[in-house]
Order: C-alpha cells, then structure tokens, then sequence
C-alpha cells in the first residue's frame, strides 16, 4: 500500500524508515520542513507540502504526533481531500474519545480510521519490533496489515474504535508502577550500600524481573537518562489515563495521582525531556 506519515519525531521517523525498507513510503509531512527534507532524501519518498496534498497521495495515512488536539486537527485538514476507502491510522498515544471522533468525521467521507497506539518506545521503532494494539473494524485492519508489519512485530486486535486507546493506557499505568517499583526498590538498595550491578543481575532473573529494570537499572544507576520514553510525554499520557477513569467513575487511582505529582515536580526542575527512569533522582533524595 502507498502509505504518508505525519509527524516525524522520534518515533515517526523511526516508523518512516522502516514503510521506506518495506516499499510502502510513498511521502512524508512535518511541521519543520527541514526534517521532511531530510527524511525524503534519506527513504527516496516525496514531500508533502500540506496535509491535503499528503492525503490525496495516499492508500493508508499513518499519524504519530503528541497529542489529541492535533490528532483532530490533522483529521479535519485532511478530511475534503483524502480519497475514498483510505486508511487513517493513528500511532499516537490519546484517549478513546478522541479516537471515536476521529472515526466519526472521516466515516462522513467514506474513509477509516483505526486507533493504532504502539508501546517498545524508541528502541522498538527502530527495530521495526513495536507492539500495537488496535481498535477499529477488523476488516480494515487486515487491508493495512502488510504495511503495519513493517513498523510492529505484534499486531493485536482488540475491539472496536477506542479499545486500541483504552488499551494503551492500561499500559501507560503499569508503566507508570513498574517505574515507581523499580527505582524506589534500587534507590533502596544503594541506600544500603549493595553491589548494584550484582543486585540488578540477580533480580532480573528472578520473579521481580522486568525490561525496564533490565534495560534501565545500569543506566540509572549511572546518572544516566537518556530518553527512550520522556517524562513529559509519560506525563501526558497518564493525565489521558486520569481523564479516562474520572469519565467513567470519577475516582482517582492513586499510582496514577503519585506519578503525575512525581513527573510535575521534575519537568518543573528541567527534567522533561529526560527518560522516565529519571524518576529515580526524587527517589535517591528521598533515601539520602
């Protein structure tokens, strides 16, 4: 499938090269004309200079952006020009409401849309091995899955519009615990003077294993954090977590409300663009 993709950060640009290894890139569109630039001589793809020029282009449009207003503001722009029966999937992490609008307006022009989150961060998207999880007709989804194995190991469905969304903030929260468990517990162990290294191999085995201690534990202890997932955008993710569960019961869950004032105080310190295991600096000073 001829396929564009908007939005080339980190993780889009990751996904652009990989459509682009597949033969399924056919253009790309970023805000900052000179990463498009780049990216189009790098893949062998064209430009994009608008939105509607990328999506009259276009068999599948794959999104991977920051937030849900821009989401929406991408679906609006793109609405009058995409072709019938085109395919809109959407990588970006926001909540299941915003998914359900995004179908509902491009259904008006006989177009789909298919919540796509993805989890593996940056590691993943240049291994090609993200996991997605997707809601939407699973119909649609088979359509596009050749081109979606080019940019994700694990493809699961798993219901309708907004399941894909819901889905991922399940992740979200987990990861949100799985960082407070993992640097609060090794805080604690160098607090008591333990061969880290060695406590870290030796957990990592066992049932307290986990990637995030193995892939991140050496790193933190080390001072340091360079971003596979930002705290700002953990920190964007867990208020759609948040809003999620006030829609639906208007209760908080306390690892979300932790690690929301947590994340606050360290992008308020200069910290945001840093890894989530940066987290493990407010646990440190706690134990000092």
């Amino acid at each position: 499938m001829k396929a564009g993709i908007v939005g080339l950060g980190a993780m889009g640009s990751n996904m652009a090269r990989n459509l682009a290894r597949a033969g399924h890139l056919a253009t790309v569109y970023n805000r900052t004309l000179s990463i498009a630039e780049s990216m189009a001589n790098e893949c062998g793809c064209s430009i994009s200079m608008s939105l509607p020029d990328l999506a009259k282009q276009c068999e599948i449009v794959i999104i991977c952006v920051s937030c849900d207003a821009i989401v929406i503001g991408i679906i609006n722009a793109i609405k009058t020009s995409i072709n019938t029966n085109t395919i809109v999937v959407d990588t970006s992490t926001v909540s299941s409401k915003t998914a359900k609008q995004a179908a509902s307006i491009l259904k008006e022009y006989d177009s789909y849309f298919l919540d796509c989150p993805v989890s593996g961060g940056v590691e993943g998207a240049k291994n090609g091995s993200l996991v997605m999880m997707v809601g939407g007709d699973e119909t649609i989804l088979d359509i596009a899955r050749d081109a979606l194995e080019s940019i994700a190991s694990k493809i699961i469905y798993i219901g309708p519009t907004g399941a894909g969304q819901a889905t991922k903030a399940v992740n979200q929260i987990m990861a949100a615990g799985i960082n407070q468990a993992v640097t609060e517990a090794l805080a604690f162990g160098k607090a008591m003077d333990l061969p880290m290294d060695k406590v870290i191999d030796v957990i990592s085995k066992g049932a307290a294993g986990c990637w995030f201690l193995e892939h991140r534990g050496k790193t933190m202890l080390a001072e340091s954090y360079e971003p596979g997932f930002k705290i700002a955008l953990h920190h964007k993710d867990l208020l759609i977590c948040q809003s999620m569960t006030r829609e639906s019961n208007n209760n908080n869950l306390p690892i979300i409300e932790m690690t929301l004032l947590h994340y606050r105080r360290l992008i308020d310190e200069g910290f945001g663009d840093e890894d989530i295991s940066a987290l493990f600096r407010l646990k440190q000073e706690k134990l000092s």
